[in-house]
């Protein structure tokens, strides 16, 4: 099957992008003159220009559309009005197996009562959407825009500056968004929000206008020392903060309350998907929890790898791993056996190819986080 390529493809190739897979979308890594650890340290100290279209886009419309959106996933869309985002989890229902495992995590764009916007991970959107579809009420249609729709993330202490040069909204509130026409007469979507860590913003707009957008935002950047990035610095950024990626720190086999996800389940909802499930769950307490780990010497944990007690015994898997530019060591998260009793600061060992490689546990993020 050929990957999809984003609209922005041309821009990344003449840049000297390294590409990969993520969700059956070929997507830069990196860029020449550079890599993920210049890519990363522009996002830390200045401002990054992301391209993350490989993101799915979806509306949900009609009488009680947010209401009926609510009803399924698994934060309390009560407590944001119109103009305000929110992150939620889908989960497998009650009674079908694996109940209370999550399908995908994504971001809730509130509209107004009637109108939803979703952004979903690319290899899940279709199935968050089908089931949705499936759900959904006579006057409630779902719509998948996913090749409709680009999404460039601004991000890092700069961006600010970058968005105003640019001529877009940048005074907005922390998981908020607006809507505006950029100099061109696009539509743009402006959204406070991002996986990094920094202070930053995603930018919606239609596919066919994304090249356009993207080389105004690089010109505006300028002054800023703006650097395309790619998706190599974003999960180095995220493995900083400790943010989950589905399939790593999240899955069907993977909980919110395992996953300390706990804070994004309204939990007094009278429904959502999986509830019955997670509530039991939390009341028993989880068989396992995600926890950080910073490395003590050299070795970098990778997912898959397990994680050893003072006695040499597995007690967990690293689900993601890497080297921490920030830092300069390797950090990690995994899941760590509740019966371990491990605690924060507690030493413990990752097999790294057979050799036991001492660690902290911690809880993330390992460097502090500039949203505010």
């Amino acid at each position: 099957m050929t990957a999809l390529t984003s609209p922005l493809h041309d821009r990344h190739v003449a840049a000297g992008a390294k590409f990969a897979d993520f969700g059956g979308w070929s997507m830069p890594v990196e860029y020449a003159g550079g890599g993920v650890l210049a890519e990363h340290a522009a996002v830390r100290d200045r401002v990054g220009l992301f391209d993350v279209s490989h993101l799915g886009t979806a509306t949900v419309r009609g009488p009680g559309a947010a209401a009926f959106v609510d009803s399924c996933l698994t934060n309390d869309l009560s407590r944001i009005g119109a103009g305000q985002a929110q992150y939620t989890l889908c989960c497998l229902p009650d009674g079908e197996d694996g109940a209370g495992g999550v399908v995908d995590d994504l971001i809730v764009y509130l509209r107004g009562p009637d109108d939803v916007l979703l952004v979903p991970n690319a290899a899940n959107a279709a199935e968050v959407l089908a089931r949705l579809s499936a759900a959904a009420p006579a006057g409630v249609t779902v719509t998948d825009r996913h090749t409709e729709v680009a999404v460039l993330a601004v991000q890092g202490p700069r961006s600010a500056e970058v968005l105003a040069a640019a001529g877009l909204p940048g005074e907005l509130p922390y998981m908020s968004f607006a809507g505006i026409r950029d100099r061109d007469g696009a539509e743009v979507t402006v959204c406070r929000t991002g996986y990094t860590g920094e202070h930053g913003y995603e930018l919606l707009v239609a596919a066919e206008q994304a090249g356009e957008l993207w080389d105004a935002v690089l010109v505006a950047g300028q002054r800023e020392q703006i650097r395309p990035c790619g998706l190599g610095a974003r999960d180095t950024l995220r493995t900083e903060m400790g943010y989950p990626l589905h399939g790593h720190e999240l899955s069907r086999e993977i909980t919110p309350n395992q996953a300390r996800a706990g804070w994004a389940v309204g939990w007094r909802k009278p429904a959502f998907w999986g509830r019955a499930a997670l509530l039991a769950e939390k009341e028993a307490r989880p068989a396992r929890l995600l926890w950080g780990l910073q490395a003590l010497g050299r070795g970098i944990p990778r997912p898959g790898m397990a994680v050893l007690g003072a006695d040499g015994a597995r007690i967990g898997e690293v689900t993601s791993g890497t080297f921490s530019p920030t830092l300069r060591t390797g950090v990690a998260l995994a899941l760590l056996d509740t019966a371990a009793a491990v605690a924060e600061g507690d030493e413990v060992a990752v097999d790294v190819r057979g050799r036991p490689q001492p660690v902290t546990v911690r809880r993330p993020p390992f460097v502090e986080s500039q949203v505010k």
